[in-house]
């Protein structure tokens, strides 16, 4: 694939992640190049543009994306905007015929991954899912450990990540926007990695919500707990939360030994060890850049999206199920 051409690329949304990470990321790629902005932020357009040189012809605002049909330049839309908006986003891109990369979650509704699903199906295009954990070498280290039972069948899966959200006027703090707090921010990195480390949907899950600062996180989670339930019988135990930091690792406790990633889900950083002594360490590596080029390179070899739109869907839909628990008290089943 190095003589492959490179896809365009438009941002679409340009906060911080945008800036500090895609961006930067785009510019190691092999298979992207960075050739669109969409945004309703002219100081921000203006900043990318001088730094990237992004022409006026390709930028957008939220309201005619429509215009992008028009575009060559750009073969895929990049959605960075708040999680409640990654609807109208992708379906505006895919309408105007551009592949769709989505970061996560999804969406804040399982109908809502539908309709982005559905739009992207009914236009012919590609619709990707933006976990980069799933490029680390790391975490792609444990996944072989558990599949081919180097410690033995795994038996309890432990999974957290906290962050310090920072200050309340911001959109993450916001329902209508957001969908959820921690869980639906840093959360479902936990559940994620319970997922594809198990390779197993969870058939259950019970739930637990606290608050200490109820003025603050008045809209969303602050801080929760759950324990999930597996098919072969794996228990996972998570938790989240948008106060403080020190919740950063996963572990897997199998019938002959374990082994654990502390920190497991920063952008860079990640490491580990085994309970034979082994140490899990690898060489850095821009995990944005290689998810980006890997749905270029499936988008130009013309195979499906390796983590596509459903994948995003299952997690919300196992996360709906989270908060229903936290909010009757009760065991909640995953039926299929």
């Amino acid at each position: 694939m190095s003589g492959s051409r490179r896809l365009g690329v438009a941002l679409c949304g340009l906060g911080n992640l945008s800036e500090h990470q895609i961006a930067p990321a785009l510019q190691k790629t092999r298979h992207c190049r960075l050739t669109g902005l969409v945004s309703g932020t002219p100081a921000s357009v203006a900043r990318f543009q001088a730094r990237y040189g992004v022409p006026d012809r390709s930028v957008y605002h939220y309201g005619d994306m429509h215009r992008m049909a028009e575009d060559p330049a750009i073969d895929i839309v990049y959605v960075v905007t708040p999680n409640a908006l990654h609807a109208d986003h992708a379906i505006a891109a895919a309408q105007a015929g551009k592949h769709v990369f989505c970061e996560k979650p999804l969406e804040v509704s399982v109908e809502r991954c539908r309709r982005m699903i559905d739009a992207c199906r009914d236009a012919g295009r590609q619709l990707g899912t933006a976990y980069r954990c799933r490029y680390d070498p790391h975490h792609l280290e444990g996944i072989r450990l558990v599949r081919e039972r180097v410690f033995g069948a795994p038996m309890v899966v432990q999974a957290g990540f906290s962050i310090d959200v920072g200050h309340a006027d911001q959109w993450r703090l916001r329902h209508a926007l957001a969908g959820g707090g921690a869980l639906m921010d840093v959360g479902i990195y936990a559940l994620q990695a319970t997922r594809y480390l198990t390779g197993e949907e969870p058939v259950e899950v019970s739930a637990m919500e606290t608050k200490t600062d109820p003025v603050k996180f008045a809209e969303v989670d602050e801080t929760m707990a759950w324990t999930a339930r597996f098919p072969s019988g794996v228990l996972a135990h998570c938790s989240t939360s948008y106060r403080g930091a020190g919740l950063q690792g996963l572990r897997v406790n199998a019938e002959r030994g374990w082994f654990e990633l502390d920190p497991a889900f920063f952008y860079e950083g990640n490491h580990g060890r085994r309970s034979d002594g082994v140490e899990i360490r690898y060489p850095p590596i821009d995990l944005f850049a290689a998810e980006l080029d890997d749905f270029a390179i499936g988008i130009l070899e013309g195979r499906p999206a390796r983590v596509p739109g459903e994948e995003g869907l299952r997690d919300v839909r196992i996360l709906q199920a989270i908060y229903a628990s936290a909010r009757s008290g009760r065991t909640v089943r995953l039926d299929g």
